[in-house]
């Protein structure tokens, strides 16, 4: 027999791990892991901040092109098998956030659970989740610690060719040789 236990910290965690697993899952799908804008070529994108017409974005495997003098978004994979992939570390990336949703989701079906169940072989349903978590945890700062490492690949390179140029400048160089750690190129 069922006997439903609800507190407050229980139903916040509950929440609070069902949104964080469904907000992982969403910027993993998410296009826009880096945005840009075209300067009229098909190759050159220049990293900004500013609203243009021209916005382009990649994530880990698809791309969006607003179309110039439209106002539709063109959003598909260019990766459609997971060696297309634009980098070895984007694969990696891929593989290590994949575990670290996948972990965080069996945490929030576990933590529905825990409403009507207080133990998993002989354990509190809440320590093996909370273990659950910092092991989702450490594949997510993985694998966002590896994606920076394949803005250097070829794919990444042709499509955001002024964000390279912009951030191997001498200027750059000089600030680094310097010894500073927070470079601001304006």
């Amino acid at each position: 027999m069922c006997h439903v236990i609800v507190t407050c910290r229980s139903m916040l965690w509950t929440l609070m791990s069902i949104m964080v697993a469904f907000a992982e899952l969403v910027a993993f799908m998410s296009a826009d892991w880096l945005v840009g804008y075209s300067d009229g070529s098909e190759t050159n994108f220049t990293v900004t901040t500013s609203l243009r017409t021209n916005q382009r974005t990649l994530g880990i495997y698809n791309r969006c092109l607003k179309v110039v003098n439209q106002k539709v978004v063109q959003c598909g994979p260019y990766a459609t098998d997971f060696m297309e992939i634009a980098s070895g570390f984007w694969q990696a990336t891929v593989i290590f956030l994949v575990i670290g949703i996948f972990l965080l989701c069996i945490v929030g079906i576990l933590s529905v659970f825990s409403m009507c169940f207080q133990s998993i072989l002989k354990k509190s349903i809440f320590n093996v989740c909370g273990l659950l978590q910092g092991i989702a945890g450490l594949f997510l700062i993985l694998g966002l610690m590896l994606y920076p490492a394949g803005w250097g690949s070829r794919k990444v390179v042709d499509y955001c060719a002024q964000a390279e140029i912009a951030t191997s400048s001498d200027k750059v160089q000089d600030e680094i040789e310097e010894g500073r750690s927070l470079i601001c190129v304006l």
